[in-house]
């Protein structure tokens, strides 16, 4: 309330100064506008301005709505440092369609000033999600010394029977309620100095008894590839989110084009259901950085959906250049290297298609027989859809080819 009550101060002298600068003919604002703010006293506020959603542009795959989430979040009633409420406004202007509040049980740093409170936090948000479409969802993060480390439970009917000693009490009653529970951030130099997650024997019991559902790959900008590598081989959920406890904007530059981390649910359906439901089927990629994470049955659609060639055919000429037009209709940069050859043409090794931007690519025919028709597969890597630590997205870009051989004369 005290920043929207002070834009409304500053709106208000702002209003008086134009009024001043136009009777004194001192103004350099256009003619018309200076008309329309003597008549209607009317000045955008920075309240009105700000209030925007900035769109999320990574596509639906087929069968799926691509969900944009964020299931690690805090507010003032752990050790945030904002009012839930403000975490659903972030959420509606950052593009995300879900997020999880989930303060912790253990730590309550401010408990001399909120009232501790395990589900208050989720009540507060849920009730200001009206009419923003966001989905709130109520969750909490044990919080516990290496090992076993920190877990979030989400999709909890009720916080406090989580608030008990014993660790295994507390994820038995999670699993009870039908919570999903995922360990966080595993590479946390809070808990490994060194930055390099560890597996241990609490880790093989919370992942045997069915505790442990998810893995959190990505913590705001980090990410941990050796967590990525037990994921894949043990089938968990990968999961990425900001941890968030400043407001979004002091942990992202979002006027240098900065986003948040989250993560990407293949869900059925815009409700929570649905996103639990994929969830628990490892439906599920990371949008982090310039960089997308996840299996390459959902990196490989959203590129496909994302990259169009606008040309229907390029005319080809032995030892000649040639060119097609790349439109890239997604939010990142694909960096592409190239992952093979092909007999017919020679490609560039690397193309960068700009976010939202068309590009031009160059080809040069090799001295061939072939004539007519032809479909010329060119295959890429893409550094930035990591499938696996360190191993890029395969892809295939496919043009349709008219070579023309020109007779000597």
């Amino acid at each position: 309330m005290y920043i929207i009550s002070e834009n409304r101060l500053k709106t208000k002298q702002n209003q008086t100064l134009f009024k001043e600068q136009i009777m004194n003919g001192k103004s350099t604002v256009s003619t018309l506008w200076l008309l329309l703010i003597l008549i209607t006293g009317y000045l955008p506020s920075a309240d009105s301005l700000a209030a925007a959603r900035k769109e999320v542009k990574i596509p639906d795959i087929p069968g799926y709505k691509t969900l944009k989430c964020d299931f690690h979040t805090h507010t003032v009633f752990s050790d945030g440092q904002v009012w839930p409420d403000v975490r659903v406004e972030e959420a509606w202007r950052e593009g995300l369609d879900a997020i999880a509040i989930t303060d912790h049980i253990e730590y309550k740093p401010h408990k001399q000033d909120v009232k501790p409170d395990p589900g208050r936090s989720y009540e507060i948000a849920r009730d200001a999600s009206g009419g923003k479409g966001i989905i709130v969802i109520r969750g909490a993060e044990v919080t516990r010394d290496m090992p076993p480390g920190h877990f979030n439970a989400i999709f909890l009917k009720d916080v406090k029977p989580l608030d008990t000693n014993d660790w295994n009490d507390v994820m038995k009653n999670a699993l009870e309620q039908g919570a999903f529970i995922f360990w966080n951030h595993p590479g946390w130099d809070g808990q490994q100095p060194d930055g390099i997650p560890r597996w241990y024997a609490e880790h093989t019991m919370a992942f045997e008894n069915g505790w442990m559902m998810g893995i959190e790959i990505v913590n705001e900008d980090s990410y941990y590839p050796i967590a990525h590598k037990w994921a894949i081989e043990k089938n968990l959920t990968i999961v990425g989110n900001t941890d968030v406890h400043s407001p979004t904007g002091l942990a992202y530059d979002f006027c240098k084009g900065e986003h948040r981390t989250m993560t990407l649910v293949f869900a059925k359906d815009h409700n929570e259901d649905a996103i639990k439901e994929a969830l628990v089927a490892h439906r599920t990629a990371i949008y982090y950085k310039n960089i997308l994470v996840g299996d390459s049955k959902f990196l490989g659609p959203i590129f496909d959906k994302s990259v169009q060639i606008a040309d229907e055919e390029v005319t080809i000429k032995p030892k000649s250049r040639a060119y097609f037009r790349i439109h890239n209709n997604s939010e990142l940069d694909l960096e592409l290297v190239a992952d093979g050859s092909s007999e017919s043409v020679t490609a560039p090794k690397e193309i960068t298609l700009n976010a939202d931007r068309t590009v031009m690519m160059t080809i040069t025919g090799k001295q061939t027989t072939l004539r007519g028709s032809q479909k010329i597969k060119l295959p890429y890597k893409v550094k930035n859809l990591v499938v696996a630590p360190d191993e890029g997205l395969r892809v295939e870009l496919t043009i349709n080819a008219n070579f023309v051989v020109t007779e000597p004369k």
